[in-house]
């Protein structure tokens, strides 16, 4: 049995206690009364709650041994003695002293307050008694965590200072040193597959030029240890399945500054499957389950790929209400042929349901808003996978900054689970006044009332003023998701619309536009949906006389003013599991808007949209995206408005480039657009370094392509404008804020060129 060193310590005192007393034991005499003394700090009231002899009760030495290891094991004495004056005991202490004040210093690893109340955890904070050994304890601790750090050569001391009334004061003086850098890794008894290959498999490495920011050239044992994991898996994942690490040796140099690893295998020969079967009780028919299997006969025998078919038949089974289902490989290894025969025992379990759906955390949002998002039912057969659609329905929402799930079984039941929902609410609601800046808008003056919960219904309502050299607008808007039980939307909303297209690099006029819409959305499947919208606006176009001439030649075609009714129609199929910041999945949206045959104004436009998510690494996200826009008009116009028109480049599209100046230019030589548009964007997306936790911040490295055309029959590959660069995105508390660096790789003479470029207080 493992002895503490607290306890030697106390046993050791309480044998020197004992030695101290004179050398003729206590006669046996009955206590008349119990005198204390010594004491400074400590109440005698304290000091008899622990001494097991009353007054009254008969002292023997059996009865003195027990009272100064109860003393002693109070942890408040650091000496007892006993002595008899008459019939009365006397208990003579000397107390320990007790901790005025911890200070650390020298620490920038480990933070002060958190290491401050992991010593309040083992009982050394201001005002407890000192224990010397509690120190030495701390001390050793502070070394192994600044060793798993790699830093070998930390200097811990300790200082303890007398203060009167019989206080000390605790210094922790720490020298960090430097982290040992790792300067070589030698892999031995490898022929199969070369160190190269191997090494590129580690997380840490020897220093190279990403080390200042990837730290992979520090020692950690925990780090080694998970690269020895994916050593042994990338062997096992090739059919070695004999192979095995025999030995590991990390040696450091004696300036504690450098670490040598050297790492023996033995790879063993590779083997193959020869058969793969399936058994067990097959509560789900084996068709259902043979889609699921990774592993083939004649396949190199694959770890991975065997975990995975586990993972994917179990998965099935949950689906189908086995939510505790076990599958056990059992692998038939010929040594002779180097061959595996593998079979797959399953052992489904009773089949389960859900008993309850719960929600906690929802202290604002009523239940029945996050239940109508639900996807598992109550009295149902348990299924994984719709309890983790639920779960991401809950997290698109937008109204909660954290949603987790827990099945816990029903006690007293082997066929019945609980899904509980805890979720934490964010502010879904801001009224807000406020001062922005654009390149192209200018200031930006900004002051709206919006609530996508509105009294925890889960609908939105909106109401804002938005100003800048640009825009002028006015609008109200209102959405009930859940119109009907059965998900359809309904929405409507009113605005004012006054725009100066002069300064956004666009041609020189202006348009003033009021109307309202009513729209509705109707799901088809999981993942689809289907919108409608009916538009009634005027519009009001003005010029000026620095108009180009497509600008006044319209106007005397077809007039200034325009009443008309449009239709517009969307369809989106979209799988991202958040709406900010995706992590995975993707958007393919086709729109069409038209206006009605009769409306003063006549045409019509189709987009598509594509983006889609792919995870790289937990922290890094490539997004590629696209947009193609295509309008024309019919009846009386013979080609689409040119105030409707498609524009491109800024930061919204194609960075690197003015606002809107891309594409075909009017007789000023100002910007026209034009009536089709491709843009495309392929970029990395990744939290910022030391704020991989932070879910307001977003950078990206990104490639841009795009333009505009003044119809599709003049779309041209070699028009195409490109830049690369950097962006940064940020939900900022004034605002959502998009910056760019970015530089354009075949950029043609005319071209507006802006290399930095940055929004704050708009939509983006």
């Amino acid at each position: 049995m493992e002895v503490s060193l607290r306890a030697v310590v106390l046993v050791l005192l309480c044998a020197a206690a004992l030695l101290s007393q004179p050398a003729r034991a206590f006669d046996a005499f009955k206590v008349s009364d119990i005198r204390v003394e010594g004491l400074q700090r400590i109440s005698p009231g304290t000091v008899f709650n622990f001494l097991p002899v009353q007054v009254g009760d008969q002292f023997t030495p059996y009865e003195s041994e027990r009272t100064i290891r109860a003393l002693f094991k109070s942890g408040y004495f650091k000496n007892v003695k006993l002595e008899r004056d008459g019939d009365v005991l006397v208990v003579v202490v000397t107390e320990r002293p007790a901790i005025a004040d911890i200070k650390i210093q020298g620490n920038e690893d480990l933070e002060t307050e958190p290491l401050l109340d992991s010593l309040k955890d083992v009982g050394l904070a201001k005002g407890r008694v000192f224990d010397r050994s509690l120190l030495d304890k701390v001390q050793l601790e502070l070394e192994r965590q600044y060793y798993s750090r790699g830093k070998y050569g930390v200097k811990i001391e300790t200082t303890v200072t007398p203060l009167e009334r019989n206080r000390v004061d605790i210094l922790i003086d720490v020298s960090e040193g430097a982290v040992a850098k790792i300067r070589q890794i030698n892999i031995v008894g490898n022929t199969v597959f070369d160190d190269k290959t191997l090494l590129s498999k580690f997380n840490q490495s020897t220093p190279n030029w990403l080390s200042f920011y990837t730290k992979d050239d520090q020692y950690s044992k925990q780090e080694l240890a998970a690269d020895l994991e994916t050593l042994r898996s990338y062997y096992q994942d090739r059919g070695y399945i004999k192979f095995n690490i025999d030995s590991t040796q990390v040696s450091i140099t004696p300036d504690k500054k450098d670490i040598y690893i050297t790492i023996n295998v033995t790879e063993g020969e590779q083997y193959k499957l020869r058969e793969v079967r399936l058994s067990g009780e097959l509560v789900v028919p084996p068709e259902k389950l043979y889609p699921a299997f990774q592993v083939n006969a004649g396949d190199v025998f694959s770890r991975k790929r065997v975990t995975d078919t586990v993972t994917r038949i179990s998965g099935l089974l949950g689906n189908e209400g086995y939510a505790f289902a076990n599958v056990n490989t059992v692998p038939d290894v010929n040594e002779e042929t180097r061959e595996v025969d593998l079979t797959f025992f399953v052992d489904p379990g009773k089949r389960v349901y859900v008993r309850r759906i719960n929600f906690a955390g929802n202290s604002k949002t009523r239940d029945v808003v996050l239940r109508q998002e639900l996807r598992q039912m109550e009295g149902g057969w348990f299924s994984a996978d719709k309890v983790e659609r639920s779960r991401t329905r809950l997290q698109r929402l937008g109204f909660f900054e954290k949603v987790n799930v827990e099945t816990p079984a029903v006690p007293g039941s082997t066929d019945q689970v609980d899904v509980d929902y805890s979720v934490v609410e964010q502010p879904s609601g801001s009224i807000s006044v406020g001062v922005g800046f654009s390149q192209t808008s200018g200031i930006i003056l900004n002051g709206s009332v919006t609530q996508d919960n509105f009294l925890g219904t889960g609908r939105r309502v909106s109401a804002s003023v938005n100003n800048s050299d640009v825009t002028t607008v006015y609008s109200f808007s209102y959405n009930n998701p859940y119109y009907t039980v059965d998900g359809i939307s309904r929405g409507f909303g009113a605005f004012y619309r006054s725009t100066n297209a002069d300064q956004a690099n666009i041609s020189n006029y202006s348009t003033d536009t009021y109307g309202g819409n009513i729209n509705y959305g109707f799901p088809i499947s999981e993942f689809n949906s289907v919108h409608f919208s009916v538009l009634a606006d005027s519009v009001k176009l003005k010029g000026t006389d620095f108009s180009s001439s497509q600008v006044t030649d319209f106007i005397d075609e077809y007039g200034d003013s325009f009443k008309s009714l449009g239709l517009s129609t969307s369809f989106a199929h979209d799988t991202r599991n958040r709406r900010i910041f995706p992590s995975e999945g993707g958007l393919r949206q086709i729109s069409a808007e038209a206006k009605v045959p009769g409306s003063q104004l006549e045409f019509y436009k189709l987009n598509l949209a594509l983006e889609q998510f792919v995870p790289l690494t937990k922290l890094f996200v490539f997004q590629a995206k696209a947009d193609i826009g295509y309008g024309d008009g019919y009846g009386d116009f013979s080609q689409l408005p040119f105030f409707e028109n498609f524009f491109a480049g800024g930061v919204r599209s194609v960075r690197g480039y003015e606002d809107n100046s891309l594409g075909p230019r009017d007789s000023q030589n100002d910007a026209i657009g034009g009536s089709f548009k491709t843009t495309a964007t392929g970029q990395i997306v990744f939290p910022p370094p030391f704020l991989t936790d932070n879910n307001a911040v977003r950078l990206s490295l990104f490639y841009d392509v795009g333009n505009v055309f003044a119809g599709a029959e003049d779309w041209s590959a070699s028009d195409l404008r490109m830049s690369v660069g950097l962006g940064a995105t940020w939900l900022s508390p004034v605002g959502p804020l998009a910056v760019s660096i970015a530089q354009p790789f075949n950029d043609q003479s005319g071209d507006k060129i802006q290399q930095f470029q940055f929004t704050l207080g708009a939509g983006f």
